[in-house]
């Protein structure tokens, strides 16, 4: 009989103390595998986010932290807005000759759907059409798709898109009607109904749980323009329209697009042309313009110092702390075949005088030892890929991080080699107290 055949049967004698010793090592592997896989996919979602574009522009008036996390993360406040004509430098100014696309921003509205609250951002079609929201395997750029409906058009100024988790939350489908709320809370004055025109294909980023309206419509609403120059004609916001009387047929209720001089963006997205525009772009706008209207932020970098900052730490401390778990599983597995070698002390001489060799008994507690490691980290191992199939589907509404069973990452092939090393040395003591167990006293009766 193996040795291994042996220490099962030892194992199964002690079915209930086998059981808890290898669950304890179960939760210590489980709650690695959790810690492990949740950050590297943090990480990558985080990272993929900010992908697309080189530069976002914004608001000198701020951090560009605070100006990544409310236009890559829809988190937070938004930055004091910059003048469109500073906008217009991107598309047909100074800095027209770095860009290749330049998207603008505007937020200050949110929809209430269900029981959470999601960001309105306006924008252009440009967003969907021209700028990538990252990368395929082959190194193509990967571009947003639309699992129903379209994008919306310029010239219907009350269209908007949907993020994918928007659609599954709200209910909204293509053709609804929804009305924006002033403001960041639930508590401001409605808006003006827009069309849902499109749904996006879940892309795993910030932008599943946002809505895009266009742009133009979002002027037209009230709070959302300057006051006219002299000699501007001044506009009535759609919201105090009188709609009765208009056209039905007219998607823009006869509005017309707002002079530039009442418009402002919150921030732009900058795509450039060459690896060496943002460098440009940004001794332009952060060194040169002394009068320092706007910042511009590379939002890799950013991303990456807030990911070092908090989530390195994080990670490092949940890191020490399953270690130590595991440790203490490691413990209790020596505690547990320690404490059963008195009780074994009569099967062990006997072994020996059938003709096991001292080394023979010393490889089966350690080869029991290795076992109860093993089942458990493999026990382990499930249960944490278990609990991320469980907990993925809600913390991608609430988060938009996508957490799935299969997700694996390369170090967990580490972790059951570790065990075998760890289990070795964890079962020597007991290894070693069997080895030197005297034959003619154990089965002449004395302890």
């Amino acid at each position: 009989m193996s040795f291994w055949k042996i220490a099962w049967r030892n194992m199964c004698q002690r079915a209930l103390a086998s059981s808890l010793t290898g669950l304890s090592m179960a939760l210590g592997v489980a709650l690695m595998i959790l810690v492990i896989v949740i950050h590297d996919v943090t990480i990558e979602q985080f990272e993929n986010d900010a992908q697309g574009y080189h530069l976002i522009v914004g608001g000198s008036k701020g951090g560009d932290l605070q100006l990544v996390m409310t236009t890559v993360f829809h988190l937070g406040r938004p930055l004091y807005p910059i003048p469109y004509s500073y906008y217009k430098k991107f598309t047909e100014g100074e800095f027209a000759q770095y860009t290749n696309v330049a998207v603008p921003y505007c937020l200050g509205d949110s929809y209430q759907g269900g029981d959470q609250q999601f960001r309105v951002v306006a924008t252009t079609p440009d967003l969907f059409d021209r700028l990538p929201y990252g990368a395929n395997p082959d190194g193509s750029d990967k571009l947003y798709e639309f699992r129903e409906g379209r994008n919306f058009q310029t010239d219907h100024f009350f269209e908007a898109v949907i993020g994918s988790t928007v659609a599954r939350k709200t209910g909204l489908k293509v053709g609804d009607k929804f009305q924006p709320t002033h403001g960041m809370s639930a508590a401001g004055d409605k808006h003006t109904e827009f069309t849902v025109v499109g749904i996006l294909a879940h892309t795993g980023t910030a932008n599943d749980r946002a809505i895009f309206a266009n742009i133009e419509g979002f002027y037209l609403l009230e709070g959302h323009a300057f006051t006219p120059e002299e000699g501007e004609q001044a506009h009535v916001s759609v919201d105090k329209l009188d709609k009765e009387h208009i056209d039905p047929d007219d998607p823009n209720y006869g509005m017309k697009p707002l002079p530039e001089s009442q418009r402002e963006v919150t921030s732009i997205l900058v795509n450039c042309k060459d690896e060496l525009a943002p460098m440009s772009l940004d001794y332009e706008i952060n060194k040169k313009d002394k009068g320092r209207v706007a910042q511009a932020v590379a939002p890799g970098g950013v991303v990456t110092r807030l990911l070092e900052g908090i989530v390195g730490p994080v990670r490092i401390i949940l890191m020490v702390l399953t270690v130590l778990i595991i440790v203490v599983a490691g413990i209790s597995i020596l505690v547990s075949i320690y404490n059963s070698m008195s009780e074994r002390s009569h099967d062990i001489a006997v072994m020996r005088a059938l003709g096991a060799s001292r080394t023979a008994v010393m490889g089966i507690i350690l080869a029991e030892s290795i076992l109860l490691s093993l089942l458990g980290g493999l026990a382990g191992v499930l249960l944490g890929h278990a609990v991320l199939g469980i907990i993925g589907p809600y913390v991608e509404e609430h988060t938009g991080v996508a957490l799935r069973f299969w997700d694996f990452n390369w170090k967990e092939s580490l972790l059951i080699p570790g065990l075998v090393i760890f289990a070795s040395l964890v079962g020597f003591l007991p290894a070693l107290t069997a080895y030197r167990t005297d034959v003619g006293r154990t089965l002449g009766g004395a302890r």
